[in-house]
């Protein structure tokens, strides 16, 4: 099958990587100029020089080369520029075939997920579909196994999906909750930057742990709210995508958030990596919401403030241990 990736960073040339083997792969990048250093030299070292990329995978430019005859779109594309990208190359991606998003955050302004930008965009929700996980780009580009699950409301094209996907190192459940894999995704990444906050703050595995058993807890607050199910929240997309990017040096929310603990300003921590840390901006948006749905959410409210109120890290974290006590559940 023909499979086109659109963006190359990280976790687009890494997928890119693990399918080469299985199919005919298109990786799209939206800098010209980069793009072509990567199709030329075979390297990636803005955002994963862990790997080279045979020569079976096209790298180019070019969006109706790499999109031509796709069976399969993956879009690979920061949550901030999907509207804009999928706007621009909507007119080249094949009509009926399955747009897969692999972004994990929420737009600014709309709040919308990027499935939702999708559906808006293609103007067909049936064909979009999502990809999410414990599944850090550098572990997949050297073929580390990996677990993650594909979401949508077909249950005949998730397997198609899934058996299209799934390689020796690279497994794929399917599941028929898009909204809350998808809401897993985005708000896991606020509570990491909540755990980064601790590390930066020199705390330790009983602060962190706590951050995560009581962040899940917010997280399927949220999604109930939303209409989830909460069972995701307990499964690859919920508990094993928090887990490994609270903890993993490779996360990126995770080492943002270590760099805002250890003092850094939000500015100052932005202009440090090309990286895109997505709970940056999910969290400003969750915050808000909930605030809509009446949802309590006090580590996501912290982390906000801490970014965008200037909330020193250590006072933010006394406010959340000097809370009224409750019981657990």
């Amino acid at each position: 099958m023909r499979i086109a990736i659109l963006g190359n960073g990280g976790f687009g040339t890494a997928m890119a990587l693990t399918l080469a083997g299985e199919h005919a792969v298109s990786l799209w990048g939206h800098d010209a100029v980069y793009t072509a250093a990567i199709a030329a030299s075979r390297k990636n070292p803005r955002y994963l020089d862990v790997a080279t990329l045979p020569d079976s995978i096209r790298v180019s430019n070019d969006a109706a080369a790499v999109l031509d005859r796709a069976g399969v779109v993956l879009v690979a594309v920061p949550t901030q520029h999907v509207r804009r990208t999928l706007q621009d190359l909507a007119q080249h991606v094949p009509p009926g075939v399955p747009v897969v998003s692999l972004a994990k955050g929420l737009e600014q302004g709309t709040g919308a997920r990027p499935s939702q930008i999708l559906a808006d965009v293609l103007d067909d929700p049936h064909r979009v579909f999502v990809l999410s996980g414990p599944s850090h780009a550098e572990e997949i580009a050297l073929r580390m196994p990996t677990t993650v699950v594909v979401a949508g409301d077909d249950d005949e094209a998730l397997q198609q999906l899934q058996l299209t996907l799934q390689t020796e190192r690279f497994r794929v459940y399917r599941n028929s909750d898009l909204l809350g894999v998808e809401l897993c995704g985005a708000l896991k990444n606020v509570m990491a930057l909540a755990a980064g906050i601790a590390d930066g703050l020199g705390y330790g595995d009983n602060a962190k742990a706590a951050i995560l058993s009581r962040g899940l807890v917010e997280m399927q607050r949220y999604g109930l709210a939303e209409g989830a199910d909460p069972r995701t929240f307990f499964g690859l997309a919920g508990v094993g995508d928090l887990a490994v990017t609270a903890f993993s040096r490779h996360g990126r929310n995770r080492a943002f958030g270590e760099r805002i603990g250890r003092g850094e300003t939000l500015a100052q921590a932005l202009a440090s990596s090309p990286k895109v840390a997505e709970g940056v901006w999910t969290a400003k948006v969750v915050v808000r919401a909930a605030a809509e749905l009446d949802v309590e959410m006090p580590i996501a409210q912290a982390v906000s403030r801490v970014l965008y109120e200037g909330l020193p890290p250590a006072v933010a974290v006394r406010e959340l241990m000097e809370r009224d006590p409750k019981a657990e559940a």
